[in-house]
């Protein structure tokens, strides 16, 4: 199956480095990064889930659950874990989906719908290195998929977070390179006067579609 944005996100039921998981019901009320690589006790991979880890703090206080899947058995997860801490400094403290029959890899678009589980390669599993931000309505809010050489940018993921957040709060857009703190647009849906309305304190109108004002509290 395609995902598309604003979709509901594929349930599922997996195992994990924390038990059993429904992916919904586990998700509750929060917003969720769900990412994936292609092979427990990679080079790349192994860097981004150190740093992942110690960015947790971070998602936690933005109310956002983490979750990692890889093609491999839960076994294989809980054996890399303590390499990872060992080598990046973090301990992994979000649970890891074992997924070696593929089941959500497809489920998720992620590998090609042929392939068959068992004994693979990194290079087998190249597909799946993607990043999912679900919303707590469980729709799919964007998507982010890498090649297998590029470590993923996860402070870019958390701006992405803030951007989603700022907009499911306030209903307002993100320019380029935005970043907490800085300026955002008003959408072309809202008009002047609703906009005068909702901003009193003034906004900057720079094009009749080109509006910046002060990024809401």
């Amino acid at each position: 199956m395609s995902i598309r944005l604003g979709e509901d996100a594929p349930d599922f039921t997996a195992e994990t480095t924390e038990g059993t998981i429904r992916f919904h019901e586990w998700i509750g009320d929060h917003w969720v990064i769900l990412f994936s690589h292609p092979k427990d006790f990679t080079p790349v991979c192994t860097t981004e889930l150190g740093y992942l880890a110690g960015l947790k703090p971070e998602f936690d206080k933005r109310n956002t659950k983490i979750i990692g899947l890889s093609v491999d058995p839960v076994s294989d997860h809980k054996e890399w874990v303590k390499d990872i801490a060992e080598t990046q400094g973090h301990e992994v403290s979000y649970p890891l989906i074992g997924d070696s029959d593929l089941t959500v890899a497809k489920l998720y678009d992620m590998i090609h719908p042929e392939a068959s589980g068992g004994p693979r390669t990194a290079v087998d599993n190249a597909t799946v290195r993607s990043v999912f931000l679900i919303g707590p309505d469980k729709k799919v809010k964007a998507m982010l998929v890498y090649p297998m050489s590029a470590g993923r940018n996860f402070d870019e993921v958390l701006r992405l977070l803030d951007a989603l957040q700022l907009n499911a709060k306030h209903t307002v857009a993100t320019p380029v390179n935005w970043k907490p703190g800085e300026d955002v647009i008003i959408p072309t849906s809202v008009s002047n006067d609703a906009a005068m309305q909702k901003y009193p304190q003034g906004f900057k109108t720079v094009k009749p579609y080109l509006r910046y004002v002060e990024q809401p509290k």
